[in-house]
């Protein structure tokens, strides 16, 4: 059975899907993966935090983005927020928005 790919909402959905070409290649073909092999790739493309909140590491020509997603009951994969990165590390207010959107999927799910 397969893992299906959600977004939190319209405007998230469309804010990854407008990522520079080389990125949302990257970010296709890795969730196309996950569809069929689950939600952590491992390094150095996805990377599990606990709780089911995942980081998908994207590299590509434009630079380095990151989609935060979670996996939730029923084989299905929320894409919860994502960004391009202009630092080494990733700013603790992009995981804090991850955190909170997974917190709200995860009460609806209950």
């Amino acid at each position: 059975m397969e893992y299906t790919i959600a977004y939190y909402d319209e405007k998230t959905q469309a804010r990854i899907l407008a990522l520079p070409e080389t990125l949302l290649a990257r970010y296709l073909n890795l969730t196309d993966r996950m569809t069929s092999a689950g939600p952590n790739l491992g390094l150095p493309h996805s990377k599990a935090f606990g709780d089911g909140l995942f980081e998908l590491r994207l590299k590509g020509r434009e630079g380095i983005a990151r989609v935060f997603y979670c996996a939730c009951i029923g084989r299905r994969i929320v894409m919860l927020h994502g960004f391009v990165k202009k630092t080494d590390k990733t700013p603790p207010k992009e995981r804090r928005i991850a955190e909170k959107r997974m917190k709200e999927i995860k009460n609806a799910d209950a």
